[in-house]
């Protein structure tokens, strides 16, 4: 079984992504899938029915077109086709902070290490590491930074005003303020 990082650990992937899949036919019984958003357009009914049903994104896909379904969606996953492809940050935080959107938001297709952390700040709780690449070490990506500047969907209040309000700042150890 294949194995993704999700809310901070590696874990076994339950759902299986279907990249091509064109109509019900094709769908395996009895297992969660993740279906191209065409073929939830088309089968939105007979797939709600289906049971647990998730969602992929291409990066020219647009949210809205998910919104009225977003309280029945247990999953959505972006794609990035390419490592330097940035659309898909933009469509979580647009799922995240526009659609309100609470199941799991998952990277997929060319995630590399070095994105995790960024994507997390955008609203990713999961991500499906390429498969050349070790779960593990880019595990420890979600740790490279212990605290961002701006405001995120995983810290809406940026830094300078958490510094500055009484009821927002937070403990640091000794160590952290050290400057030696």
């Amino acid at each position: 079984m294949p194995r993704l990082i999700k809310n901070g650990a590696v874990v076994e992937d339950r759902w299986t992504l279907l990249r091509e899949a064109a109509s019900l036919a094709e769908l395996p019984a009895g297992i969660p899938v993740i279906v191209p958003l065409a073929l939830w357009r088309t089968e939105r009914a007979a797939l709600s029915e289906r049971g647990e049903v998730g969602v992929w994104l291409k990066p020219d896909d647009e949210p809205e077109a998910l919104a009225e379904d977003i309280a029945m969606l247990p999953l959505i996953a972006i794609d990035f086709p390419k490592f330097t492809d940035g659309r898909g940050y933009s469509i979580a935080q647009l799922l995240r902070t526009g659609h309100r959107f609470t199941g799991e938001l998952r990277a997929i297709g060319d995630v590399l290490r070095d994105q995790l952390y960024y994507m997390r700040q955008c609203g990713f709780d999961a991500f499906a590491v390429r498969a050349d690449k070790s779960l593990e070490d880019a595990l420890q990506a979600l740790t490279d930074f212990s605290d961002g500047y701006q405001a995120t969907v995983r810290e809406p209040i940026p830094l300078f005003r958490r510094r500055t309000s009484p009821g927002l700042v937070r403990e640091t150890s000794p160590a952290a303020n050290d400057p030696s």
